[in-house]
């Protein structure tokens, strides 16, 4: 994969490796994760949003006469984990907003609540985080891990303060309608 920086040249010669030429991939899953040669994160947010409908579905229709509680219980175990959230930097506001509401859906299809009734309301009565609260949670979490970290590259990067990365996750603290 080559990734682009926007002033390089327009074609790339081969990459030989033993006399073999390698194949050169747009998009290539990284220990799950999804990496593309733009560096955008669409992709990847696409497949986390498809990979929570699957399980909100399965537990709505494995648990649906159970009581609020187990519900509320079996959610925070299997729908607030977006794995490598915390990583997306680079996306568009449509990619970030259907899942956004795909978690609010799959809370709603769960507990069996109105399709319109208010998001923030069923979160707080049920004491779940909303998709934005996870985000900054994830984020937050990440980059003390980081600042902690052994790793001179590491630590490096977490004390890089023009860093593009940052100035992403310093966005990501803000509210939702700031952005």
């Amino acid at each position: 994969m080559v990734f682009r920086s926007g002033r390089g040249p327009e074609t790339i010669p081969g990459v030989l490796l033993e006399g073999n030429v390698l194949e050169r991939v747009e998009r290539f899953r990284y220990l799950g994760h999804i990496v593309t040669e733009g560096l955008v994160d669409n992709e990847d947010i696409e497949r986390e949003r498809r990979a929570l409908a699957v399980r909100c579905n399965m537990l709505a229709r494995r648990f649906a006469k159970c009581s609020e509680q187990v519900k509320v219980t079996l959610f925070r175990a299997y729908c607030l984990c977006f794995y490598s959230c915390q990583l997306w930097t680079k996306y568009t506001r449509r990619a970030i907003n259907n899942i956004r509401v795909q978690y609010n859906d799959a809370y709603r299809i769960l507990m069996k609540l109105p399709r319109y009734c208010s998001a923030s309301g069923m979160f707080a009565l049920a004491r779940v985080p909303d998709f934005f609260a996870i985000m900054r949670s994830r984020v937050a979490k990440f980059w003390s891990r980081l600042r902690s970290s052994k790793n001179e590259i590491l630590t490096t990067l977490a004390e890089c303060q023009d860093c593009s990365i940052l100035k992403h996750w310093r966005s990501v603290h803000q509210e939702p309608n700031k952005k």
